[in-house]
């Protein structure tokens, strides 16, 4: 490997892993069933103790179905660029929030705190959307560093 090109990580600090879920608003969920896997992109707001997803949940869905079988989900929010790489995984168990919890998530509240809904082939009409939480147990932050 010495003609490859690499850059070395550092871990982040509380207070960079923080400033980064804070501003960025998705990353992929992977869950789990016994030797299955499922992983699937979806914005989160980040309060500073849990993430909570925005997840839709038709009939019969994939994600609410692995979500309903994993003890601990792993989130990953990363980005990449020309001069800086960073990710943060977050471990932790995943539950549906329950119905009344759910209600403080008006429309507004939805709007102010994740980014816009990504449709793919559904009418608005038919698309539920739940919240879910993942409290972490786990936040590893990881950024590339600047060689001197």
């Amino acid at each position: 490997m010495e003609h490859v090109d690499y850059r070395y990580t550092e871990g982040m600090s509380d207070e960079n892993v923080d400033q980064h879920l804070r501003k960025h608003g998705h990353g992929v969920l992977a869950l789990a069933d016994d030797n299955d896997s499922y992983a699937v992109p979806l914005n989160y707001y980040y309060d500073g103790s849990r993430v909570l997803l925005r997840v839709s949940t038709e009939s019969g869905s994939e994600k609410i179905a692995f979500a309903e079988t994993t003890e601990t989900a792993t989130f990953v929010v990363y980005d990449v660029d020309q001069d800086t790489t960073w990710s943060i995984l977050i471990r932790g168990a995943i539950r549906q929030l329950p119905k009344a919890e759910q209600q403080e998530f008006t429309d507004t509240v939805i709007n102010e705190e994740f980014p816009p809904f990504r449709l793919f082939n559904e009418d608005i009409e038919e698309v539920t959307m739940t919240i879910y939480e993942l409290k972490p147990d786990q936040i590893t932050g990881r950024q590339s560093m600047e060689l001197s």
